[in-house]
């Protein structure tokens, strides 16, 4: 068989908000195509009519704009292959129901949701199979003028897909090798439903995947279980040969104790679980996102493909250009990632620490202004400059260096309490004369000058220093003292000390 294009797709339902994990496998898929120098495909998978919600598809395409993960083709973006949502392709599944019924691969059920329940009741881990198809109302069981019958009465009914017992299925798996499953313990799945004309996820999957030529299908280990009937499909179609290759992507964990992370994990330990904020239409509920929260794309795409994937590398730190080239989907794990969302925190904190200050400004900007504050960029471009490498995000700025901007107008009580001294309120004096009589006020004359006569004087530097800080900016925090002062400059600097003297006597 010659090489096919690498072409792989990602086909989200829209029933909701976008799970971060959903995020993952759409990054694994990007990665993977991008190194083979193949194609994004962007399906979407709603043939559950029930469970639609308005609004899921649009912010699934907003999700991955932010993100920066750029599909080839699909829904909104076109192509060769459209259709490429689900609910416009009904006419083109039919055929290959009757296909399978025709093929003896299918069989249409009649039982109602009431008589599978009774079966259930009556049969302990009851499943529709060869055991128990036999015992059914099924085209199995019945005449073919009672079938025929029922459906031009309009009875509902569903197409079964028909597994024969006894025989292996082998999945070939790109990050598990070879994964061997009996056909006895596989369900008579459903695959098309009368009441809404639409194929279930197994036939449309399978049938969109062959028509769109999708050559590997990467997805969450979730759907490891549904692998061995996809298998049967492509034979019982005769597409055997054109069968994609299989990756099962490891689950994502929950950060502590067992199991896959969920939205409560995130609720209840205070960090998103999705790409952007969600507001549900149904209940009204909203939740946080990466994006509100905070965190810039790339730091997210960065944290999101070291979970279960390792380059076998020291290097943490990756563009999506390099995450291309370094990416290897057998160095994927087989085990789940546990979901170490303080590394999300951390990831964001080296982002700001490599951007420049002039972008960290730009972002910071809007915030000094909503406080009523009218800076030149310059001057709020240095202030990150001496304070970007204390937060994890940029919102948490202004909290820690709003005295740059406004002078305090108290003094913490714990901070004067211990750093203000019998002496310090005429000590500040001195320092005020000292200062007042500098007429080169940077950084480096300050420092010597303030620094020359706290020697002359006999005082404990750290004593001044203490004393100084809490002057000028009303607590213990903040950078090196010069540093706030030359920013301040002479005239401000000497306000703020005045004050304090007079105030904390």
């Amino acid at each position: 068989m010659s090489e096919r294009k690498v072409r792989v797709r990602f086909a989200p339902s829209p029933t909701g908000a976008l799970h971060i994990g959903g995020v993952r496998t759409a990054l694994y898929n990007y990665l993977f195509a991008r190194q083979h120098g193949g194609d994004l495909v962007f399906r979407i998978e709603d043939t559950d009519s029930q469970r639609f919600v308005p609004g899921a598809e649009e912010y699934i395409i907003e999700a991955f704009r932010w993100l920066g993960i750029k599909f080839d083709e699909g829904v909104s973006f076109g192509g060769e292959y459209g259709p490429y949502r689900q609910s416009e392709r009904k006419h083109i599944y039919k055929k290959y129901v009757d296909q399978l019924l025709n093929d003896g691969k299918a069989y249409i059920a009649f039982d109602t949701p009431e008589e599978l329940e009774a079966k259930r009741s009556e049969i302990q881990n009851f499943q529709y199979d060869a055991q128990t198809r036999g015992k059914m109302r099924n085209s199995l069981t019945m005449t073919r003028e009672e079938v025929e019958s029922l459906m031009a009465d309009g009875t509902q009914y569903v197409v079964r897909f028909k597994v024969e017992p006894g025989e292996d299925v082998h999945v070939n798996d790109l990050i598990r090798g070879e994964v061997v499953i009996k056909s006895d313990i596989l369900d008579d799945k459903v695959l098309y439903k009368s009441a809404d004309h639409l194929p279930t996820y197994h036939l449309a999957n399978i049938v969109d995947d062959h028509l769109m030529c999708i050559s590997h299908v990467i997805r969450g280990e979730e759907w490891l279980p549904s692998a061995p009937l996809h298998v049967l499909l492509y034979e019982a179609f005769g597409w055997a040969d054109t069968m994609p290759q299989f990756a099962h992507l490891p689950l994502l964990l929950k950060p502590e104790g067992k199991g896959k992370l969920s939205k409560r994990d995130g609720d209840r330990l205070g960090f998103p679980v999705f790409p952007l904020e969600w507001h549900d239409p149904k209940t009204g509920e909203v939740s946080s996102g990466y994006r509100e929260s905070g965190y810039f794309p790339e730091a997210v795409v960065n944290f999101l493909a070291l979970l279960g994937w390792n380059p076998g590398t020291e290097q943490e730190l990756f563009s999506l250009d390099e995450l291309v080239k370094a990416f290897d989907i057998s160095r994927c794990s087989k085990a789940g990632a546990k979901f170490d969302y303080q590394k999300g925190i951390w990831f964001n904190h080296e982002y700001i620490l490599h951007k420049s200050n002039e972008e960290i400004a730009h972002l910071f900007a809007p915030v000094v202004a909503n406080n009523g504050i009218d800076e030149p960029m310059e001057r709020i471009i240095q202030v990150v400059g001496l304070m970007k490498d204390r937060v994890n995000f940029v919102k948490e700025l202004w909290p820690l260096c709003s005295f740059f901007f406004i002078a305090p107008l108290s003094y913490d009580e714990k901070t004067v309490k211990k750093r203000w001294k019998e002496n310090s309120a005429q000590v500040m004096a001195e320092l005020g004369d000292v200062l007042e009589r500098l007429t080169d006020f940077s950084l480096e004359h300050q420092e010597h000058e303030v620094l020359a006569w706290v020697e002359s004087k006999g005082y404990r530097l750290g004593d001044v220093m203490n004393a100084f800080r809490l002057a000028l900016v009303g607590e213990g925090k903040g950078p090196g003292m010069f540093d706030i002062s030359a920013f301040l400059g002479k005239e401000e600097t000497l306000r703020r000390l005045r004050r304090a003297i007079e105030i904390l006597k």
